[in-house]
């Protein structure tokens, strides 16, 4: 299924995007030892891009072979290997779709635990699309466009904080130390005001994105890309109907 999915959407950005390199890239986490104290804190995955922004295209919690970190783990609990968490890949889309960087524990997108007695594990598979980015601070406005003739598709959009640095001159650390800050909604947002047009205007306020994060000052982190409008032939059809009819 994951190679499937991720063939489809290389075919898909070679239309799209025609010569554009798209890099294939993979991201493992192992569940941490919950004999530790610190279960939890080593459950950090990160996806990055040198170039272009996060597309997700697979994203599995659970064992789907009985190699991945399988080291120092006993025959049955890495026997089962169709083992695989329902709504994961969702999850890591809605956390790192469009994002040059997306770095999250991933307790946070695990919500049960799916094969009891299965050493489990986070794989991520994700491509680097080309895109625009923007980045408009908090009580800012962020402007999208696209050259004559093009229109806007959105890839992602966060409204939160994922680093200390971003928009934050002059900021106490107070507001700007929670970088687990993020909008499950933003990108619906955005894409309902921005998609199919030419150019838009989003205000990155709290009352159009809603405040996730009380008292962390946040921005919104826009990746688009522009593209030429489908020719689907209905106006020509039209013209040519009402030519007949007169």
């Amino acid at each position: 299924m994951l190679s499937f999915t991720l063939s489809t959407t290389l075919l898909l950005a070679a239309c799209l995007l025609r010569t554009s390199v798209v890099s294939t890239e993979k991201a493992v986490t192992c569940d941490a030892n919950t004999g530790r104290r610190n279960f939890g804190r080593d459950n950090v995955q990160r996806l990055g891009c040198d170039h272009g922004v996060i597309r997700v295209q697979g994203a599995l919690y659970g064992r789907a072979d009985r190699e991945t970190c399988s080291e120092g783990r006993l025959a049955r609990q890495v026997a089962n290997t169709r083992c695989s968490q329902r709504g994961t890949l969702d999850a890591v889309k809605r956390r790192c779709d469009g994002k040059k960087v997306c770095e999250f524990n991933s307790d946070a997108v695990r919500r049960s635990d799916p094969c009891l007695g299965t050493y489990k594990y986070l794989e991520t598979n994700y491509t680097c699309f080309p895109a625009i980015r923007v980045i408009a601070c908090e009580d800012s406005v962020a402007h999208l466009f696209c050259a004559k003739g093009q229109v806007i598709f959105v890839y992602g959009a966060d409204y939160g904080r994922s680093d200390q640095t971003t928009c934050s001159y002059r900021r106490p650390a107070s507001q700007v130390q929670n970088v687990s800050c993020t909008s499950f909604t933003s990108k619906t947002v955005v894409e309902e005001r921005c998609n199919g047009k030419n150019n838009c205007t989003i205000s990155a306020t709290n009352s159009v994105l809603r405040d996730t994060c009380v008292g962390t000052y946040k921005y919104l982190e826009v990746a688009y890309i522009c593209e030429y409008p489908l020719d689907t032939g209905e106006e020509s059809s039209g013209e040519s109907s009402q030519t007949h009819a007169e």
